[in-house]
C-alpha cells in the first residue's frame, strides 16, 4: 500500500539578468518525476550533484511549491492543503536535513528545539510534558537528559544529527524525508547514524525517503532505488537488482565512479555536465552526450521514467545487458 505518492512533479528555477528581466532558457530542476513510497520501506533517490534529488525532496515536503504535479499523503492531496489542514498533515511527514550545524537554531536550548513540534502539533501538552517527551526521544536516539539545557554549539556533528532525528520523530510521523543525513559526518559516525535509523524504522514502523549521492550508504539502507539525472528519474528498481545489474548506462557510471579499494579496479571516471551554455539539456536523452552506448535514435527518446512502481524500469533505448 502506498503511503506517499508523487505524480509528475516539475520545478523550474528562473534566471534573471539586468533589471530583473528573464535571461536565457533554463533546464528544469525536476522534470515530470513520479514515485511511490510504501509503508515501512525505504526508497532511495540517488544521483550526482545537480540531478534534482534534493529539490524533489523539498517539493514533496512543500518547502518549495511545484510548478506542476501533485503529492498524495495517506490518500489526501498534500499539495492542495492549506491552513490548519496542512498543519495537521505535516505532523505525518518530517525531514532530517543534511547539515546538522545549520539545521538547529543556535539560540534555542535542545529541550525547546526537540519540543517545538509538540508545541505546534499538540498544543494541549504542558511545557513539562513537552520536556518529558523530548527527553524520552533523545534517550532513544542515544542522548541523555543532560543535553536538554545545552545549546547546539556544545555538540559534535553526530550528536547534532541525533538531535535532528529526535526532533523529527517526537511528533510521531509516518514518513521521514532524509536529505543526505550522513554526508557531513565522519565515516565511523555515519555507520552509527545509519544503524540508528534502521533500528528506529523497525521500532516505529517508519517509511524513509532517503536522498544520497553515496552508493555505499544506499546499498546499506535502501529497499528500492530511483536514479536521477538532469531532473528526471532514469532508472528504478529493487536495490539488490539495480546494484547487481544496472540497465541504464548512467547508473553503471555511478557504480564505476564509487570509491574503490585499488585504482586498478576503476573502469570509469567523471564526465562533463550535460547543460549547454544556456543551461538547457539537449533533446532526447540528456545522458547521450557522455554515454559510450549512444546512437542517433537516443536524440528522440523521451528520457524519463514517468511512473515508478515496484517493477524494474529504465529510460534507455539501448540498455546494458543483465
Amino acid at each position: 500500500m502506498s503511503l506517499l505518492t508523487a505524480k509528475n512533479l516539475r520545478k523550474v528555477f528562473g534566471r534573471t539578468g539586468f533589471w530583473g528581466k528573464a535571461a536565457g532558457k533554463v533546464m528544469p530542476a525536476v522534470d515530470d518525476v513520479s514515485l511511490e513510497l510504501g509503508e515501512g520501506e525505504t526508497l532511495a533517490i540517488v544521483g550526482e550533484s545537480g540531478s534534482g534529488k534534493s529539490t524533489t525532496a523539498r517539493l514533496i515536503m512543500r518547502l518549495i511549491e511545484p510548478d506542476a504535479g501533485s503529492v498524495e499523503m495517506m490518500g489526501e492531496d498534500f499539495t492542495a492543503l492549506s491552513g490548519k489542514t496542512l498543519r495537521r498533515m505535516r505532523r505525518h511527514i518530517q525531514m532530517v536535513f543534511q547539515d546538522p550545524f545549520a539545521s538547529l537554531n543556535p539560540r534555542m536550548r535542545i529541550a525547546e528545539t526537540v519540543g517545538e513540534g509538540l508545541r505546534v502539533h499538540q498544543p494541549e501538552l504542558s511545557a513539562a510534558q513537552r520536556r518529558e517527551r523530548a527527553a524520552a526521544m533523545l534517550a532513544r536516539c542515544g542522548l541523555d537528559e543532560q543535553v536538554l539545557d545545552r545549546y547546539p554549539h556544545q555538540f559534535s556533528g553526530g550528536q547534532r544529527q541525533r538531535i535532528g532525528i529526535a526532533r523529527a520523530l517526537v511528533v510521531q510521523p509516518k514518513v521521514l524525508v532524509l536529505d543526505e543525513p550522513v554526508s557531513a559526518l565522519d565515516v565511523s559516525v555515519q555507520a552509527q547514524i545509519l544503524n540508528l535509523l534502521r533500528e528506529l524504522q523497525g521500532e516505529f514502523g517508519l517509511s524513509y525517503l532517503f536522498i544520497s549521492h553515496d552508493l555505499a550508504v544506499i546499498r546499506h539502507i535502501a529497499d528500492r532505488v530511483a536514479v536521477m539525472f538532469a531532473g528526471r528519474i532514469v532508472e528504478h528498481g529493487q536495490a539488490a537488482d539495480l546494484f547487481a545489474a544496472p540497465r541504464h548506462p548512467y547508473t553503471a557510471s555511478l557504480l564505476e565512479a564509487r570509491p574503490i579499494a585499488h585504482p586498478s579496479e576503476r573502469n570509469g571516471g567523471s564526465a562533463p555536465n550535460v547543460r549547454d551554455r544556456e543551461g538547457v539539456a539537449p533533446e532526447g536523452c540528456a545522458f547521450r552526450l557522455r554515454c559510450a552506448h549512444a546512437r542517433e535514435d537516443c536524440a528522440t527518446l523521451d528520457a524519463r521514467v514517468a511512473a515508478v512502481g515496484d517493477q524494474r524500469e529504465y529510460a534507455c533505448l539501448h540498455p546494458l545487458k543483465s
